[in-house]
């Protein structure tokens, strides 16, 4: 069922975590007019974004963000407020089990629920497995037993999920122009929540439940784990067959009813390397082919690492040049990052080879990686030219670009395939 678009006046608004998803949608739905308190628990976040300072990287987030703040129409603060409308983007993470931790979730129940009055809506964007919007909506009653659930009683409030669909370095383009999935826990809760992200969303907000929106957005993502793990697979195979994976995925890719994905070190960032686990936590017995490609993406660093190991066999006091940690191209996300995660890996078990870091996203290194000792952040050409081998790890433009010449004589790696000749 699709929406028709607002015409709900939502007054004041509270955008809860002001992470890569929380900030974006606080700041879009403030350039629409609309008053929005950002609230975060990091007090730094809230300092910068209140200079108008966007505490991340995001190409052409940083005007959007210093407009909203110098109109007065966005405040970021870390105490609750009282609003019309909470938006909660909170991290999910799981848990050693792969189940989820609501530790976030809970936390944000908390200090938002003296706040509620009847007739609050509170939307849960963080993606979730089924039923946590449900488990989010009880706890607010067990803190709040005044209010109610029920759409018929004065004292009812609404709650929903809108589960997020942007994808990092391009949400100034995807924050407003991509379809968006709402269910609530009552239709009322759906229309509301239809209505408060039609203030600022102009692509199709299309209406369902609040547990088949929590499974859409894990489904989007397993579907995507799922193909890239067969082109990950497909890359094991290759090797051990002595094939070119980069030219058989493309030859296979003339076929007119095939589109194999392209390999790399394995599956990062907070959506597609997370997910899938939600739904295996959810129903383990079914969900067979999903737990399969996490296990295959999962296992990929360890073949890159051995690759890495296998280079280095023969040379004394050797130096690796590790290009890019971030989890894809072009930003500074090193969340669930594999690529961080075969670094990290390589220099502790290896103390005697020598690391150099190329990540020109960021302007340090995550301390994870600061800490051990033989790795160290370096220029490219510097650290291509010392090195004997050249760990090829994020298609960064920096890496697309360079001259090759600087390769000659160097045992390469190219997780990524973009140095075929």
């Amino acid at each position: 069922m699709h929406s028709e678009k607002s015409t709900q006046t939502f007054e004041r608004v509270c955008v809860v975590g002001l992470g890569y998803i929380g900030l974006p949608t606080a700041a879009f739905i403030a350039s629409k007019g609309v008053h929005v308190t950002g609230v975060d628990v990091n007090s730094k976040f809230v300092e910068s974004i209140n200079q108008g300072e966007v505490p991340f990287f995001e190409p052409g987030f940083d005007v959007l963000l210093k407009r909203v703040v110098e109109e007065g129409y966005l405040v970021a603060q870390t105490e609750q407020v009282e609003a019309d409308a909470y938006i909660v983007c909170v991290p999910t993470p799981f848990k050693e089990d792969h189940k989820v931790d609501t530790k976030f979730i809970n936390s944000a129940v908390e200090a938002m629920a003296p706040h509620l009055r009847p007739g609050a809506l509170v939307v849960l964007e963080s993606t979730s497995p089924p039923g946590t919007t449900e488990d989010m909506a009880n706890y607010i009653l067990e803190l709040r037993p005044d209010l109610s659930l029920d759409e018929d009683d004065e004292n009812a409030i609404f709650v929903a999920h809108c589960p997020e669909r942007v994808l990092p370095g391009q949400i100034m383009e995807e924050m407003e122009n991509n379809d968006r999935v709402i269910g609530g826990l009552t239709p009322r809760g759906t229309q509301l929540a239809v209505e408060l992200y039609g203030t600022f969303c102009t692509a199709e907000l299309l209406q369902t439940n609040a547990t088949t929106a929590e499974m859409a957005k894990l489904t989007e993502n397993s579907f995507r784990d799922v193909n890239i793990a067969f082109a990950n697979e497909l890359s094991l195979i290759s090797d051990r067959l002595g094939i070119d994976v980069w030219e058989l995925i493309e030859l296979a890719n003339h076929h007119p009813r095939v589109n194999i994905l392209q390999p790399g070190p394995g599956v990062g960032g907070h959506c597609i390397a997370v997910d899938p686990w939600f739904i295996v936590s959810s129903v383990p017995e079914e969900a067979k082919i999903i737990k399969m490609a996490r296990d295959v993406n999962d296992g990929k660093p360890a073949w890159v690492i051995e690759q890495v190991k296998a280079a280095l066999e023969g040379k004394e006091s050797p130096t690796v040049a590790a290009l890019g940690i971030a989890f894809k191209n072009d930003i500074d996300d090193l969340r669930e990052s594999p690529s961080l995660n075969i670094v990290k890996t390589l220099g502790s078990e290896n103390p005697e080879v020598d690391i150099r870091v190329v990540e020109p996203n960021v302007s340090d290194l995550p301390e994870s990686l600061s800490a051990i000792p033989n790795l160290k952040k370096q220029e490219l050409e510097t650290a291509v030219h010392d090195a004997d081998v050249v760990l090829l790890l994020v298609n960064h433009k920096e890496f697309v670009q360079m001259d090759t010449s600087l390769l000659e004589g160097k045992s390469v790696i190219d997780t990524k395939g973009i140095w075929r000749s």
